[in-house]
């Protein structure tokens, strides 16, 4: 019998998912959108950055611990937040707590992921520095003073304020795959779901993915409801008065996420963001944008070397995670990756992606001659080649 543990890199796991959940959700997860160049460039953009062992340099021992927003972590790697979780696996953002909450690293549980705060919170014993929520800034004051009620109750500890959303992503390829809210049970869909018979029954017992969080406030449970509910009512434009007023009411860390312009970063590091988020949502929401990794450069030399800086974005391999800290990152948060081990198996499939990271981050930094993830920020010159 198959067990996470038999494979060792993302891409094997990766492979494992796709057979294992049905097609439906495997392209909601995978895909980006319109000709996903910015999917695809995510990936690729690691490779402009190439780095120069030095030798003879005697024992060296990597160690990962990180201090971030004045908390330790074992590792300085999240799990990201992902909308419409349930669909990859039913209770996935519960195995994603447990894996975070016993390896000592955050989980950020999204506005529109399929489980509520209170569902987070009724997991009893876990850490709130495990616990950071992504919030989609809604229209509305009274829902966002309701969901900020509801987040700090239930543990939470950090709040990511979501800003890179002005309009709905279209993700095609999703759509061709069949995906409606809510799910429309065509012959097509019914035989996918008879072919992948082990994520089909955990979903009858659990029950078709709902957006449970926000449901209550357009009373009413239908997907296809609420669905147009976020669409209307979450996200969309803000400005920079209501950050101010989010960070007004929120009196833990609170990070803003998706920014990619050095200036916005700059004006959030001002109106008291305690840290940015450099992010393009995955690829999934604008494919005629710039390399992350390289405005996280930007980003930095900005801002200066103080204050903290979130990656995410493109990331598959620890040595991708070392780049983003090279580049200017604190701390790197990991989507995609993680629902593919979910995907593969479930908890034991969202450790075996933690393992693999923080051991592929562990190695290439003592083949850098590398003890502290510090260490990374500081390389000399002539040990990096930037292409």
């Amino acid at each position: 019998m198959a067990k996470a543990v038999n494979y060792h890199t993302i891409e094997a796991l990766r492979n494992q998912c796709r057979k294992r959940i049905p097609n439906v959700a495997f392209q909601y997860l995978a895909s980006g959108t319109e000709k996903e160049k910015a999917l695809d460039s995510n990936k690729s953009q690691f490779d402009s950055i190439q780095f120069v062992p030095k030798f003879c340099l005697g024992e060296k021992i990597a160690d990962l611990k990180t201090t971030f927003l004045n908390q330790e972590f074992s590792s300085p790697i999240g799990i990201a937040p992902v909308g419409l979780t349930g669909l990859i696996w039913p209770n996935a953002e519960q195995y994603l707590l447990k894996v975070a909450d016993k390896s000592g690293i955050p989980f950020c549980l999204s506005t529109v992921a399929t489980c509520r705060p209170e569902d987070i919170d009724s997991l009893n014993q876990m850490s709130s520095k495990s616990k950071w929520f992504q919030l989609y800034p809604p229209k509305d004051l009274d829902i966002l003073d309701s969901l900020l009620t509801r987040v700090k109750n239930s543990g939470f500890s950090t709040l990511v304020v979501t800003v890179d959303i002005p309009a709905p992503s279209r993700r095609e390829r999703s759509k061709h795959a069949g995906l409606n809210m809510p799910l429309k049970f065509s012959p097509k869909l019914i035989l996918d779901g008879l072919l992948h018979i082990k994520w089909t029954v955990a979903t009858i017992k659990h029950g078709l993915p709902r957006l449970k969080t926000v449901e209550s406030y357009a009373n009413n449970n239908s997907l296809r409801f609420v669905s147009k509910f976020v669409g209307n009512r979450l996200g969309g434009v803000v400005d920079w008065e209501y950050i101010e007023l989010i960070r007004s009411k929120w009196k833990g860390p609170m990070v803003l996420k998706g920014v990619l312009h050095p200036y916005d970063a700059l004006k959030a590091k001002e109106v008291g963001c305690d840290s940015v988020y450099v992010s393009n949502h995955g690829g999934r929401q604008f494919d005629g944008g710039v390399f992350p990794i390289k405005q996280l450069m930007e980003i930095r030399k900005l801002v200066g070397p103080e204050y903290p800086l979130i990656y995410d974005s493109g990331i598959r391999s620890g040595l991708d995670i070392m780049k983003a800290i090279y580049a200017g990152a604190d701390f790197v948060f990991v989507g995609r990756p993680f629902m593919y081990g979910v995907g593969a198996f479930q908890e034991s499939g969202a450790q075996q992606v933690l393992s693999i990271l923080e051991d592929q981050l562990r190695n290439n930094m003592m083949q850098m001659g590398i003890e502290t993830v510090a260490e990374l920020k500081s390389l000399d010159d002539d040990q990096v080649v930037l292409t």
